[in-house]
């Protein structure tokens, strides 16, 4: 009688990775980096009611908007360095702190004190551009390097959804509240960004405990630049960056209006445009979330020259179906570059100098916006607006295919990842 054959042990099977919207750690960051990003996306907003309301001018609400942006641009350097140099979670704290102050301040300077207002909304913007560094480098202490793509597109789909239904809330919630009500809500909403978040768990070094003497700011922050400069694709992607956001994004800011206005002879185009722009950044969200193209930098980069159509769709006379679809299209692209060049920042990025790093990005992003939207109206003024929205769509589409071929580009990376079977 034959003995039956030993049974074979059973291959454990895969167990795929935790999906990271399940880490209590993660989360609490979400909800902090979300009621952040939905504050500074509604203090815009709720000024703009406020001119409504009479509570302030329009010439008021330029220098309020123009303090907060100067503001920022000041404290986002600074916030590089100090979460370097000490806690990341601290400097959250700190930093959304300030903001929360100063949304009484703003209150209490409604229909009463302009310079109040506009000291005020430096502060806030000061809040705001601090902690911006300090989020992006608290994400890679919070979150593994495997799940880090998913969490930085899980961070932008919140920040988008925001964008979509924030209005619709923000316009339900004035019909019972007053201007100065709803600028203490955007304090809460700092209260949570500050309070939430806690402490990352894949920090390698505490740097307030290094011992010894730390060198000046001014040499932390070279310190941060010369980093910065040992990732050719990092230099690349800003490179192009300023060409999307200072030429392409300004000049869509400034026309879109006009056309929507003169071509077109309605606002919808204008609404339905914004509007399929952000759905098309989540859709881009979540494929990338679940997506690793193989040359991840190429993928990005066609990504972000994909913008370029917008401003193409708004020189030809078509349809205004074919506008809104152009700006779909550019939203998904936007995403399919944010979420990687995030990913590949923190991945690449000596750990101890991300958020310095990281603050050049926001300091390049966000300090030529202001300089692009400034100069396109008059060049619109000078030369007509299809010759300056042909010389965007072309810089949209030039400069991020020439930033593909700086070496290291390819992959985001200075080695290009091991291939696997």
């Amino acid at each position: 009688m034959a003995t039956p054959p030993a049974p074979t042990a059973a291959k454990s099977p895969t167990v795929p990775p935790r999906s990271v919207l399940r880490d209590i750690t993660f989360l609490r960051l979400w909800a902090g980096t979300t009621a952040s990003g939905l504050a500074t996306w509604a203090l815009p907003f709720v000024l703009g009611l406020a001119v409504l309301h009479h509570d302030l001018g329009a010439t008021g609400l330029g220098l309020v908007l123009a303090a907060r942006t100067a503001g920022f641009l000041a404290a986002v350097a600074v916030g590089g360095v100090l979460a370097d140099r000490h806690s990341r979670r601290a400097v959250v704290r700190w930093s959304a702190l300030a903001a929360a102050a100063a949304a009484p301040l703003l209150a209490a300077g409604l229909d009463r004190s302009l310079v109040l207002m506009t000291a005020a909304a430096a502060l806030a913007g000061a809040g705001q551009g601090a902690c911006r560094p300090a989020f992006q480098a608290l994400t890679a202490e919070t979150v593994g390097p495997d799940q880090r793509q998913q969490a930085n597109a899980a961070m932008t789909m919140a920040v988008r959804s925001s964008t979509l239904t924030g209005p619709a809330l923000t316009a339900l919630l004035a019909a019972f509240l007053d201007v100065g009500s709803l600028l203490l809500g955007i304090g809460l909403l700092w209260l949570v960004a500050a309070l939430v978040p806690g402490k990352g768990t894949y920090t390698a070094a505490d740097p307030a405990a290094e011992p010894g003497p730390r060198p000046g700011f001014r040499a932390e922050f070279l310190e941060g630049i010369r980093e910065a400069r040992r990732h050719p694709w990092f230099l690349a992607g800003l490179a192009a960056l300023v060409a999307v956001v200072a030429l392409g994004y300004s000049a869509t800011s400034v026309a879109l209006p006009l056309i929507s206005r003169d071509r077109y002879g309605t606002e919808w185009v204008l609404a339905s445009a914004m509007t399929a722009y952000t759905v098309g950044a989540l859709c881009g969200a979540m494929v990338i979330a679940r997506r690793r193209p193989r040359s991840q930098g190429w993928a990005a980069f066609a990504g972000l020259a994909a913008y370029g159509v917008a401003p193409l769709s708004l020189m030809l006379p078509v349809h205004p179906v074919v506008v809104v679809a152009a700006y779909a299209v550019a939203g998904i692209g936007i995403e399919l570059f944010n979420v990687p060049w995030f990913t590949a920042t923190q991945r690449e990025v000596a750990p101890d100098r991300l958020a310095r790093v990281s603050s050049l990005d926001f300091l390049v992003s966000y300090g030529l916006a202001p300089v692009g939207l400034a100069l396109i109206a008059p060049a619109i003024d000078a030369f007509g607006v299809t010759p300056v929205l042909a010389v965007c769509a072309a810089a949209c589409f030039l400069v991020p295919a020439a930033a593909a071929l700086v070496p290291t580009s390819r992959h985001f990376a200075r080695t290009a990842p091991p291939t696997t079977d």
